[in-house]
């Protein structure tokens, strides 16, 4: 057995992808489980109020960081991976991605500033949205969709963990009463910026991309070609976060709070199906060209294996909510348990997309993924306004369990009807 594994690992490019799993594990680590240690200090020493108010400030800023996406994390990766040995094509690419991205960064703090300065839900704390927006600006920086398509993720990885580390144990040393809440957002927007600059430096020393202004033409080709990638991560998006902004407009910090534990620890978890994810993209992609079957009986392959890894997980959610509650959030709350407990369904949900959306994605069937997301948004948003102001946190619950279900439905029925054509 032992040697069968080493056998299939033996290969270049086969080391290749096991490296960049590696790499993008240790990456979504620095992501998602640094910001779930210091929950507990945090709901500690601010109190639940001001951690409600800074995840609903974080929830309000992730549209923006939607936006400036514009879904190249996808089609960027995927011209990247294409061209990666024509220098002067991954130059084009490169650069006109950044333009585009830095675009749309400006019309996003415009449209901040408007909405901030609009609202007394917002007006109020201001200065925490600002703050927060640092998150914006560090994302468009880090080109991780180049390095994703380059298939060389281990050169920031080790920097972002750096640089993340250092401004995660930062909280635990300034932070000291509710009054320095203003603190956290200084920080972790910190954490994004330097680690952004220096992946830009390492773009240049290790691959010789330099970046050229690009003709208005060419980024309007760029710009269009994202699109129904990006109205479907906006969609997603939509379904993912607004269930805090809606929870907030309707309930209390305190229960925005609550919540919000419960869905960093269910959004940590789905991480891992977004390494794996991330990590296949760029490979199959490459390997689309050879056989329609060898692609599908590969991802069936992999969903086998995330079906396996899911199915423990929801059995350990379900049943050890208590003590989840009491490592995410120093206590166990009863609206933390509840949450996690319906939702403890959600990553096995979330990660039996993965062959699915890669079947799309890979034929060129952006539409059908952004049509299927899209109907999920809606339906979301229909659910969150009926069900919260009835049921509060429970109701915001439930709507991600079905809004979930109903997008995999979806994916998997354009993705049948694709495959059958194929054939």
């Amino acid at each position: 057995m032992l040697s069968e594994i080493k056998l299939k690992f033996a290969s270049k490019e086969n080391k290749r992808l096991l490296s960049n799993f590696v790499s993008l594990s240790a990456l979504q680590v620095a992501n998602y489980l640094l910001p779930l240690i210091t929950i507990p200090y945090l709901v500690r020493v601010l109190g639940i109020e001001y951690f409600g108010l800074l995840s609903f400030a974080s929830a309000t800023i992730a549209f923006f960081c939607i936006i400036t996406d514009y879904g190249f994390n996808l089609s960027a990766t995927r011209d990247i991976s294409k061209y990666r040995d024509d220098n002067n094509k991954v130059t084009e690419i490169f650069s006109s991605v950044m333009i585009i991205k830095l675009i749309l960064m400006f019309l996003s703090l415009f449209l901040l500033t408007l909405l901030v300065f609009s609202f007394d839900k917002f007006s109020k704390d201001w200065e925490i949205y600002f703050l927060t927006f640092g998150i914006v600006v560090g994302q468009v920086l880090f080109p991780e969709w180049f390095f994703q398509g380059m298939e060389r993720m281990k050169y920031i990885t080790y920097l972002n963990i750096l640089a993340k580390s250092i401004f995660t144990i930062a909280i635990f040393v300034f932070v000291k009463n509710p009054a320095d809440f203003y603190i956290v957002p200084i920080l972790t927007s910190c954490g994004f910026i330097i680690a952004g600059i220096w992946s830009l430096f390492l773009v240049r020393k290790e691959f010789g991309i330099q970046f050229k202004l690009q003709d208005l033409k060419i980024l309007r080709y760029y710009f269009y070609d994202s699109w129904y990638i990006f109205t479907s991560n906006f969609g997603v998006n939509l379904y993912k976060n607004n269930v805090i902004i809606i929870l907030g407009l309707f309930t209390s910090n305190s229960i925005v709070g609550y919540f919000s534990i419960s869905k960093k620890v269910i959004d940590a978890i789905n991480s891992i199906a977004k390494v794996i994810s991330r990590t296949i993209f760029p490979y199959i992609n490459n390997k689309y060209k050879e056989a329609n079957k060898l692609l599908t009986a590969f991802l069936l392959k992999v969903g086998r294996v995330i079906l396996l890894y899911t199915l423990v997980i929801f059995i350990c959610v379900l049943f050890f909510a208590d003590y989840i509650s009491i490592l995410a959030s120093g206590e166990v709350y009863d609206e933390v348990v509840n949450s996690l407990k319906i939702m403890s369904l959600v990553p096995l949900i979330i990660a039996l997309n993965i062959p699915a959306v890669h079947i799309l994605l890979l034929c060129k069937r952006d539409r059908y993924f952004a049509r299927s997301v899209l109907i999920g948004a809606i339906t979301d948003l229909v659910l969150l306004f009926v069900l919260i102001p009835v049921f509060g946190y429970i109701g915001a619950s439930f709507a991600v369990l079905i809004t979930e279900l109903l997008v995999t439905i979806l994916l998997y029925y354009y993705a049948f009807k694709l495959i059958k054509l194929k054939i």
